[in-house]
């Protein structure tokens, strides 16, 4: 009798994990964008973000933020995984949630890192969140219409199956590649010193609006009922490697910055 109830509740347990293996994949491009920043570390910040997370990588706490969703205490935090903007808004003109959002998460994580009568556990919470929510800066549709969701609510196919379009860019494109999210960030593009600089270069503002700018056009990219398949991908999947790769760099600058 033991024994077929184990069966019965591994199979269970198995076919759900395969059922929702998309879930995984969101959870891939944050840890891409945790490993890249680790590349992009100097040896000062690096050894002082080592002692705060006790030897976490940037990439295995890069989910935390989504992690604590489950726990109501934390609720409070929600609205800074995203930015409500019209699509000809830039962030300085846009009506601003007054529970905030993810500029507020980002400044409000830095000021905690920066502040030496932060305790050993605020740092280590916010730092986890620092390194979330730079990853969701960097997702177009994190920073998207309200009226939506940040295009949760534009109903699509991805290859004959009903999603979204926010489901698509948070996951659906970099599932489909089945890559890890060490092969993700080991096989970002190779850049020069000059491209770097450039990614870095801009304040915070700056890059919201430089995402915006994307984010319009991934909402001029589809149709409402869509069948999306490999021809999408091959056309937007660059993008998201991209936004990956600058999200690390970006994250790296201000660690550094912060941590050096």
């Amino acid at each position: 009798m033991k024994i077929k109830l184990f069966l019965v509740v591994s199979f269970l347990f198995f076919s759900n994990i395969s059922e929702n293996k998309s879930m995984f994949w969101g959870k891939n491009g944050h840890r891409a964008t945790g490993e890249i920043a680790e590349k992009h570390l100097t040896k000062r910040a690096k050894k002082k973000i080592n002692q705060i997370l006790k030897g976490q990588s940037l990439a295995f706490v890069s989910t935390y933020a989504d992690e604590i969703k489950s726990d109501r205490k934390y609720n409070k935090y929600y609205s800074w995984h995203y930015i409500n903007m019209d699509l000809d808004d830039t962030y300085a003109s846009a009506e601003k949630n007054p529970k905030g959002d993810l500029v507020t998460g980002i400044q409000t994580c830095i000021a905690a890192l920066k502040n030496e009568n932060s305790t050993q556990e605020s740092k280590e919470f916010h730092l986890k969140m620092l390194v979330h929510f730079l990853g969701d800066l960097h997702q177009p549709l994190h920073i998207g219409k309200p009226e939506d969701r940040g295009g949760n609510d534009v109903q699509i196919e991805w290859f004959g199956s009903k999603t979204n379009l926010h489901s698509v860019w948070d996951h659906s494109m970099i599932g489909d590649w089945g890559m890890s999210y060490l092969e993700l960030a080991n096989n970002a593009r190779s850049l020069s010193k000059k491209q770097i600089k450039a990614i870095k270069k801009g304040s915070l503002i700056d890059w919201v609006d430089e995402v915006h700018e994307l984010t319009v056009e991934v909402y001029n990219s589809v149709e409402s009922g869509q069948n999306l398949r490999y021809a999408y991908s091959y056309e937007y999947f660059g993008i998201v490697r991209t936004q990956l790769q600058k999200g690390g760099i970006r994250l790296a600058k201000l660690l550094n910055e912060i941590f050096d």
